[in-house]
């Protein structure tokens, strides 16, 4: 069975906010995943991050989304970004025992996040 959790990010500053969705998972290994995280923003320009975070506290970047880039992807990890509603989905496909953790997405301004 596959667990994860994703507890709500609060990286806001004046305008900015972050808020995720359901706070806990379950999975079979080998299944697809969609993780959701909505935002608010003043920036023109953004770059939103997602993270695992291990049992120990490491934080693990796993890839991340530019506000006028097509959607991301990296192996088993693919964005898909709806900007005019400031949303945005984390998919994990091909589920494995270590995706078991939390989840946590981060809205940086552009010119902080190259």
């Amino acid at each position: 069975t596959f667990f994860s959790s994703m507890h709500r990010l609060c990286g806001s500053t004046v305008a900015q906010t972050v808020t995720q969705g359901e706070t806990a998972t379950s999975k079979q290994e080998g299944a697809t995943v969609t993780l959701d995280c909505w935002y608010q923003t003043s920036w023109s320009t953004y770059y939103i991050f997602w993270y695992k975070q291990l049992p120990s506290g490491e934080m693990i970047f796993l890839i991340r989304q530019g506000s006028s880039s097509q959607n991301a992807k990296n192996g088993r990890y693919s964005i898909s970004l709806q900007k005019a509603a400031k949303f945005i989905t984390l998919t994990i496909s091909s589920l494995q025992l270590e995706d078991s953790a939390k989840y946590f997405c981060a809205l940086v301004n552009t010119h902080d996040g190259e």
